[in-house]
């Protein structure tokens, strides 16, 4: 069974919980140490979960999850609920890139995935959980890459081309407007000039009949 899998079994339904995504993580700062810290517990492994409730109405949560070295279980640590994330930064939206942080009201956390790709796995799953089950206050998703942020990249790009078409359309119909205004511009002085062409042509036969 995978580690994703066991957490999945152990950490969440127990509680009626349901993982829809974990992604394996490393800070890219170390954490800062208070200097009588002693005995600590060593090596772990963290991984940042995705979660949502079985129970209606649903609520979706972010749940930090380690392994310490020597331990074949995992141990759920701190947790927010997804309205409390604010902001997600891919950092680099021009490359496949592991590195990410997350800015939650009371936390921030600079992370480096275990792959690129599954960084963006877990991207385009909170991206959309996001999407789904929240309201107000939606996180702001900020340096990623468009692939990450699915349908809705694809819809914005849609709107992007419509409204370019529409804007060519109406520059279209604007010079098209100009061009008939010269063209009756024109037509009204032919009309003119024709017309007191004629009125000099009636005087000059009136007074050749005299």
């Amino acid at each position: 069974m995978s580690a994703k899998s066991t957490i999945s079994k152990e950490i969440f339904a127990p509680h009626d919980e349901r993982m829809l995504g974990a992604v394996q993580v490393k800070r890219r700062t170390k954490k800062k140490i208070p200097f009588l810290a002693t005995g600590g517990q060593g090596e772990y492994l963290t991984y940042i979960c995705l979660s949502v409730t079985n129970k209606k109405p649903t609520q979706a949560s972010i749940t930090k999850v380690k392994q310490f070295e020597g331990s074949t279980s995992f141990v759920r640590r701190s947790q927010w609920m997804l309205e409390q994330l604010r902001q997600v930064n891919g950092i680099d939206p021009n490359r496949d890139s592991p590195e990410f942080d997350l800015l939650f009201e009371n936390a921030f956390d600079q992370w480096v995935a275990s792959t690129a790709s599954e960084k963006c796995t877990f991207f385009q799953i909170l991206h959309h959980t996001c999407q789904r089950y929240l309201t107000d206050k939606k996180p702001e998703f900020i340096n990623c890459q468009s692939k990450i942020l699915g349908g809705n990249s694809i819809l914005h790009s849609a709107a992007d081309s419509v409204t370019s078409a529409v804007q060519k359309a109406s520059q279209a119909l604007n010079e098209r407007g100009e061009r008939l205004g010269r063209a009756e511009e024109k037509t009204e002085e032919l009309r003119n000039t024709a017309q007191q062409f004629a009125e000099t042509a009636h005087k000059l036969a009136m007074k050749h009949k005299c």
